[in-house]
């Protein structure tokens, strides 16, 4: 969430640079809001202050054994008009949050002003796309020739959009998860997490996704499982959902709380599937395994100090870069423009990998930093040494990466004329002895 007291100070600036973005910001709705929440702000202080002294009138006239009656009934006015303006402003307060809760994040000076992704701007290249001497085949084609890859099943066991892994090549995303996370513990120092992969509605509000990406997450409904315990002040069940990513439980891990300096920065790597209900997509990569509704990825969680956190980015970038660097498969790394970076987002790279089957780079990571945008939703602050109070924290995250687009890129970057694909030299220790799936 932004900054109340910007919206505040300079809602003109606000407006200007979310309509970088393409939002546009109500500016005259939001002052006149503002306006009454300061009026009824301070009809609340001085109805308040009225009835205290009433009230102590009313003991001093006891005191004396003088009449109260008419005291309390002007106490018991008092109170009744305090009530509705509470109400009034309450309202007020309900509706500005309502607006600013939906408002995106602003973007860094640093990102590319533009509308959509034709604006983002290429920041460095690695390697070259490989030239081969026959037609390259895309991994759906490869996947079901070295029977590993059964969209049919997975259609048949949910719908589309699932796919069955088997054999060699279940081996092999396997292998690409486990290297990832040896990589980032082993030489990038993360600590590995294992995490809830079903959060509630405040975690996913924390990070951004609720109330108004809520489209895309799977709501799981409760009325339907048994096992879901009710709030003993509720009468519904707590709403639960499937994690989009693992972003949102681990960044949460540190909601509500307040972090000692020496503890920073934190930094998580984590192994799970996602859910995504790819609302926003219809049509899109219909085939194969690019947009599917489950998933895995390796996450990387950064908290830092505010002012660690562009340095923090480019090192988080630079850690999902290792692994398609020793995976030996050509990228590109992006900056987002305005108009691209996601809602949470102050300034986001991709990272986009070499499809041969398909000549043309796809995302494979998304790396961002969200600058105190989340942890201001989710009250996560660390302590200030030089000031002794808490302030609030910075959170980044990144792919590191996509497993089953990772999978993809390995496919179709190591396939031979016969359809075979020969296993990357950094993944062959996780292949027990199989160099070649045919």
């Amino acid at each position: 969430m932004l900054d109340p007291k910007l919206i505040r100070s300079d809602l003109q600036f606000v407006a200007d640079q979310l309509k970088n973005r393409g939002v546009t910001v109500d500016v005259a709705r939001l002052n006149a809001l503002e306006e009454q929440r300061k009026s009824l702000q301070i009809k609340v202080q001085d109805l308040q202050n009225e009835r205290n002294q009433n009230a102590k009138a009313v003991g001093q006239a006891k005191a004396k054994g003088e009449n109260v009656d008419e005291i309390l009934k002007k106490v018991n006015n008092i109170g009744d008009t305090l009530k509705a303006t509470e109400e009034q402003f309450d309202q007020v307060q309900k509706e500005l949050t309502q607006i600013l809760e939906r408002l995106p994040n602003i973007p860094h000076a640093s990102v590319p002003v533009g509308k959509d992704e034709n604006d983002n701007q290429v920041v460095r290249t690695w390697g070259e796309p490989k030239q081969f001497d026959f037609e390259p085949k895309d991994h759906v084609d490869l996947g079901e020739r070295n029977n590993g890859m059964d969209f049919a099943t997975g259609s048949k066991l949910t719908k589309a959009r699932f796919v069955v892994l088997r054999g060699a090549i279940a081996k092999l995303h396997r292998a690409i998860a486990q290297f990832m996370l040896d990589i980032h513990t082993q030489e990038h120092d993360y600590e590995e997490i294992n995490v809830p992969y079903i959060v509630n509605a405040a975690s996913l509000y924390g990070t951004g996704q609720l109330p108004n990406l809520k489209d895309d997450v799977f709501q799981i409904l409760n009325k339907d499982i048994g096992w879901v315990e009710r709030s003993e002040t509720q009468q519904s069940p707590e709403e639960l959902y499937l994690i989009p990513t693992s972003e949102v439980p681990i960044t949460n891990t540190v909601r509500d709380e307040i972090i000692e300096a020496d503890k920073l920065p934190l930094r998580y790597v984590c192994y799970s599937p996602c859910f995504r209900s790819e609302a926003g997509s219809y049509g899109k990569d219909t085939r194969g395994m690019i947009r599917q509704h489950q998933f895995e990825k390796v996450e990387l969680v950064h908290i830092v100090k505010p002012e660690d956190s562009f340095a923090a980015l480019e090192t988080l970038t630079q850690h999902a870069e290792v692994i398609l660097q020793r995976l030996e498969l050509p990228y590109r790394v992006m900056s987002l423009c305005t108009g691209d970076i996601g809602f949470a987002s102050a300034k986001t790279y991709d990272l986009e990998v070499w499809l041969p089957g398909q000549k043309k780079y796809r995302e494979i990571s998304s790396c961002s930093n969200m600058e105190a945008f989340q942890a201001r939703r989710m009250t996560a602050r660390w302590r200030n040494p030089a000031t002794g109070k808490p302030e609030l924290v910075h959170t980044l995250n990144g792919s590191a990466l996509a497993v089953g687009r990772t999978l993809v890129a390995v496919l179709e970057n190591y396939q031979d004329a016969q359809g075979r694909v020969h296993v990357p030299k950094a993944l062959l220790p996780y292949m027990h002895g199989l160099k070649i799936i045919e």
